[in-house]
């Protein structure tokens, strides 16, 4: 009999990339910790999976109806690495398998996986996937796994692709709740927030594809201690500045004040374009992004916005001034840019627990 899982993605509404910056504290001077404001999404993966001897077996429907699979991968350390290193959408499945397998002796799986959650866009969608992977194994198996555990294996499942990813992404194993992370070093702290009231957001696809792993290689090369003004402006910006920012931000959530969390994003935008851009122009100067922050439109329906994740034309967010503001401006979006969005309301008891809606995983 076959089981059933959901991961969801991740919103980061502030604090990006100073997770694993916080990961450099102690191998230079003058590095602070990570600070993050999070938020799951609606959205997210969906699973079955059932008992499949000495193989992982996965199948997968993405948001865009894309099928991908079935890749089978023996369930041997060697050949789980080998699938891991060759980077896509199966690599991060293996990863966290061959994590998993150098702790506990499982046997196979077959995961049969559909997704909801635009792939690439900055909404941990690799994340997701680590979770789900290192979740199946655990409850499957009986392993015995803490929320902690399954961030950790997913984690680790992660690097072995060679992505220089920090550990904010698998706060997705929370599931849909706001969380403020710390990151200092190897302590990491997860802090459940709730909002003073409802907020309603905004996901937009800018519909364009960004380059994660170049974005975050570019940035990490200003680590821990490379000359030059950008590097110096980049380790500012993502240490003693973002905390500052999200100690604001943290407490404009907490009063329910849509509008300085509007205000609060233009300012990390503007920020983030200043001191971090120039490290990655090639990625990061996102023109898309930039033009739907400055459609008439959303100064008329929202209070502001910034970029979502590693940044780049994956997806913006945007703080709407109401509900009905909110759904003006997904369906101008898609009038007048063709642009597709998702809604993120945070502040309301029903939609925090709203279980999300069903989606198609056996797949012919």
């Amino acid at each position: 009999m076959s089981e059933e899982l959901f991961v969801p993605g991740r919103v980061c509404l502030f604090g990006e990339h100073s997770d694993w910056a916080a990961e450099y504290a102690g191998r230079a001077a003058g590095i602070a910790r990570g600070l993050c404001l999070v938020a799951g999404t609606d959205q997210g993966l969906r699973a079955e999976l059932e008992s499949c001897p000495e193989s992982l077996v996965v199948e997968s429907v993405l948001s865009d109806g894309q099928r991908l699979g079935p890749e089978s991968i023996p369930l041997e350390p060697e050949a789980l690495a080998a699938v891991a290193r060759t980077g896509g959408f199966f690599s991060y499945a293996a990863g966290t398998a061959a994590a998993l397998l150098a702790r506990f002796p499982v046997e196979g799986l077959r995961l049969w996986i559909a997704a909801d959650l635009p792939v690439g866009k900055g909404l941990s969608s690799s994340a997701a996937v680590c979770v789900l992977v290192a979740r199946a194994f655990g409850r499957h198996f009986d392993l015995g796994l803490s929320v902690r555990d399954e961030m950790q294996l997913a984690y680790a499942g992660e690097r072995l692709t060679g992505s220089e990813c920090g550990r904010m992404d698998q706060i997705c194993a929370y599931g849909r709740r706001v969380s403020l992370l710390q990151i200092e070093g190897e302590d990491l702290e997860v802090e459940t927030l709730t909002p003073g009231g409802r907020l309603d957001l905004v996901i937009v696809d800018l519909g364009r594809r960004k380059d994660t792993r170049r974005i975050l290689a570019d940035l990490n090369a200003c680590f821990p201690d490379a000359p030059g003004s950008v590097a110096a402006g980049v380790r500012r910006a993502l240490g003693e500045r973002n905390v500052e920012l999200v100690g604001r931000a943290r407490d404009a959530l907490g009063a329910g004040d849509a509008e300085r969390l509007g205000s609060l994003m233009q300012e990390a935008q503007a920020r983030f374009d200043a001191d971090v851009a120039p490290a990655s122009p090639a990625e990061l100067s996102a023109p898309r992004l930039h033009a739907v922050l400055a459609h008439p439109a959303v100064a008329e329906l929202a209070f502001g916005g910034k970029g979502v994740g590693s940044g780049g034309d994956g997806c913006a967010q945007l703080v709407a001034r109401g509900p009905e503001e909110r759904e003006a401006l997904e369906a101008l979006l898609e009038r007048e840019l063709g642009l597709a969005s998702l809604p993120l309301v945070l502040g309301v008891r029903e939609a925090q627990e709203a279980a999300p809606a069903p989606l198609p995983t056996r797949l012919a």
